[in-house]
This record gives structure tokens, sequence and C-alpha cells, in this order.
């Protein structure tokens, strides 16, 4: 059995998981997500712990049962507590801002760079040069600061354009004579 699949998911409370034949659904304090159930893993509930175990010995199947409990596992976070990317722009006269559920990005292009939020999707800007992406789908978010991210990536010899806060970016050396 998958090494993942072993921990049950902790449902905490304010947390509603309904299991049917082909859906999981996962209400709370951040909103509802819903995912497909995979056929090569049994999801049961016991006394708010949901274990995944895998329905035959098949490879496939055990490596879905770590698959189905992790994303499972993210939709219970993110329902409960969310999760958020922060982006940080670093260039002279970069800046963003938003407003409502739109982006504005100034990152020295002849043009404004606007992005529109997805569903479920919230984005802030505390300071001009900050970016943060909210939501309580994990993929939703990643994907949305990744394309937020590849607008403008970071280039390797002054480390301009739009980053991870946690991103390092090793600056090349300038070619000499």
């Amino acid at each position: 059995m998958s090494r993942v699949a072993k921990t049950p998911v902790v449902i905490p409370a304010g947390v509603d998981v309904s299991i049917k034949d082909d859906q999981i659904n996962v209400k709370g304090t951040g909103g509802a997500l819903s995912l497909a159930q995979n056929v090569l893993v049994k999801i049961s509930n016991n006394e708010g712990k949901l274990s995944f175990d895998p329905v035959n010995d098949s490879r496939e199947a055990n490596a879905m049962s770590g698959t189905m409990r992790q994303l499972v596992n993210n939709m219970v976070v993110g329902v409960s507590k969310g999760f958020e990317k922060k982006l940080s722009l670093v260039g002279v006269g970069f800046k963003a801002a938003a407003s409502g559920n739109k982006l504005n990005l100034a990152i020295g292009f002849s043009h404004p760079v606007n992005f529109e939020m997805p569903a479920g999707i919230t984005v802030a800007t505390p300071t001009p040069t900050e970016i943060v992406v909210k939501g309580a789908d994990r993929q939703a978010v990643g994907q949305l600061a990744a394309e937020i991210r590849a607008v403008r990536p970071p280039e390797p010899y002054k480390g301009k354009g739009i980053r991870y806060s946690d991103e390092k970016v090793v600056i090349k050396e300038t070619k000499k004579k």
C-alpha cells in the first residue's frame, strides 16, 4: 500500500465531506470543492477520518490510492484554511494593482497586462510590488500564479521580472573581454 495513503485524512470541525458513487464533495467555510472518484480506490469514512484503500493489488491502484488521498486532503485544507501564493515584482517601475477580480500589471511592456480572476480565487496587492493569490483550490491557485509569473519570468542577468516570494534567482556574470 502507498505510504501516503496509509495516513487517514482527519476532517476538521465545520467541514462536511460527502462520498457519492462517482463523486466526492467537500464543503466548508472557504467554499465547496468536488472531485471525481476513481474506481481503483475505495474510500471509507470512520468517525471523521477518511481512509483510502486500493481495490486490488495492482500497481496503478496502489499509486491512485495515495494520489486520491492527497487530492482529498488538499480539498479539506482548502475549504478550511485556504491556499495562497505570493509573488514579487523586481524591476524599476514594475507595479501591480488589484481591483475587484482584476489584476493590472505594469511590467515594462508598452501596454498594461490585465488578468481576470476565475471564480473562487481572489488577488490582493498589499504593496505595489507584491501580489497575493488566494483560494480554496490548490491547483487553480498554483496555476494562476504560474500564469502571472510567465508574463515576465525573472531574467538571469539583473533578476528583473515576476518571481515567487521564496524563489531564489541565480544571477549570471556578464561576458568579459
